[in-house]
């Protein structure tokens, strides 16, 4: 068991330690939920306020501040797994599941590295509030950071069930983006989910980035759709059962 553990530690760290070496990497991650926090945001906010009205309490910039914080830990979790597609098209993936480890522990290692990953770039988001007219205080940090450790370890255990049966970083991107893309928009990171066509509540029920961005946004701004520790309980059920499939696929034989 203590070779498990050794293992896990050794991918964590070595995911952990590529991201902190790749310096573009981080500020591109950085500036692009930036983009979407005050172009888009200011852009939308002229036009998106009138339209819903009440739901939108404040400055739409305000509003869509924990969303952007749940984009971020999205896009950061779910293509930090494209370092499994590229290990298994260099041959390191190959070397690391004859290791004397159990299988379960590559994935467990990857989802907790591209978790303290989305976590990291989380926290750098929240240097952005006092621009937003937010107040950050130690008490909200302390319960944002597992929040967003939570909702990072399930997207990056999501992101790891797709990447296991992929074999070029072509399709993993592909399929990415058609799941990206939807979760972002459908959780109610950019617009309140009320009142909305009975179609599009089935697709934001059943998106697990929904949840995320409400207790995001209940801990920083008080706004609540759903109680707490529904959002908890929901994210971190999902992030169980996909953890659980993640370490069944890296159980089998490659």
């Amino acid at each position: 068991m203590s070779r498990n553990f050794m293992g896990i530690y050794t991918i964590w760290l070595r995911d952990v330690r590529r991201f902190w070496r790749d310096k573009p990497r981080i500020i591109g991650a950085t500036i692009q939920p930036a983009l979407f926090l005050f172009l888009l945001g200011t852009g939308l906010g002229r036009g998106i306020v009138g339209a819903f009205g009440n739901d939108i309490q404040g400055d739409y910039l305000t509003f869509i501040y924990p969303g952007i914080i749940g984009m971020s830990i999205l896009f950061t979790s779910i293509f930090s797994a494209i370092s499994i597609v590229w290990d298994r098209e260099i041959g390191f993936l190959k070397e690391v599941m004859v290791a004397p480890i159990a299988r379960w522990a590559v994935a467990v290692g990857k989802a907790f590295g591209g978790s303290t990953v989305a976590v990291f770039q989380g926290c750098l988001m929240l240097f952005f509030a006092p621009f937003v007219n937010v107040h950050i205080n130690l008490t909200m940090i302390a319960a944002l950071i597992p929040l967003m450790l939570l909702i990072a370890f399930s997207i990056t255990s999501l992101g790891i069930v797709t990447a296991a049966r992929m074999h070029s970083m072509q399709g993993f991107q592909v399929i990415m983006n058609f799941l990206v893309l939807p979760m972002f928009f459908l959780s109610g990171a950019m617009f309140p989910i009320t009142n909305l066509p009975k179609w599009m509540d089935i697709f934001i029920a059943i998106n697990p980035l929904t949840y995320g961005v409400d207790a995001l946004r209940g801990v920083i701004l008080g706004m609540n759709n759903y109680p707490l520790i529904m959002d908890v309980g929901l994210i971190a059920g999902f992030g169980i059962v996909m953890i659980g499939i993640a370490m069944v696929i890296f159980g089998k034989r490659e």
